[in-house]
């Protein structure tokens, strides 16, 4: 099993990117549903004004070469688009367990 953390930072307002957040939290926790190697995905909006990231989320494929699929994927490719405009970073670490 892999697990895939990803967080991101996002720039705006903090209206629009709490807007922006909800709409990508939405469409991310669609993914399980559309992507046949995603096991399960969890998504988290930071309530905490003291820390930087907007979002972090933790998704669960069967083999690391499962990442490269599921971030291909045409649903992800979509949810990913949502915060295009406003990312101002990501971290990421994939990691087998």
């Amino acid at each position: 099993m892999t697990k895939h953390i990803v967080m991101f930072k996002l720039q705006g307002s903090d209206e629009t990117r709490r807007e922006t957040a909800l709409r990508f939290k939405a469409a991310l926790e669609a993914l399980p549903s559309q992507i046949d190697v995603l096991q399960s995905i969890e998504v988290g909006l930071n309530e905490n004004p003291a820390e930087d990231w907007d979002i972090v989320l933790t998704a669960v494929v069967p083999t690391m070469a499962d990442v490269a699929t599921y971030a291909k994927h045409p649903a992800h490719v979509a949810a990913a688009a949502i915060i295009g405009d406003v990312k101002q970073a990501r971290a990421c670490v994939d990691y087998n367990c």
